[in-house]
């Protein structure tokens, strides 16, 4: 029996974990969680803010993932966009999912992030 998603995998190019530790941290407001020895040989990057636990692993023949994507629910959605927008993150609102709220962006390597907040 299924019972959670433990966490979400996503690539990234080798060598740009400076440019995610400062979008992830820096702009997204997560904090960086250790990796284990036996994994932190390969690079990349893990985050967590509450329970969204969020993998960057390095992929050699990296391509951003222009459709698939984390949602990731806010509280504050407007606030929140507002903050990304003033960091120069592209926000992209959508209204195509009744009963939420919701925008599109992508990481500084063009994975695309969904994050949503249910209406009220």
């Amino acid at each position: 029996m299924l019972t959670a998603i433990d966490h979400v995998q996503m690539a990234a190019p080798s060598g740009s974990e400076p440019q995610l530790r400062e979008f992830y941290c820096g702009v997204l407001g997560m904090r960086e969680a250790p990796k284990p020895p036996v994994l932190a040989v390969r690079g990349g990057c893990w985050f967590e803010a509450g329970g969204v636990r969020l993998h960057l692993g390095i992929e050699e023949d990296f391509r951003p993932a222009r459709k698939a994507h984390p949602g990731l629910r806010v509280r504050g959605i407007s606030a929140f966009a507002e903050r990304l927008a003033a960091r120069g993150v592209t926000v992209t609102w959508d209204e195509g999912l009744p009963g939420h709220r919701r925008f599109y962006s992508r990481d500084p390597v063009g994975n695309r992030l969904e994050f949503l907040e249910p209406l009220a």
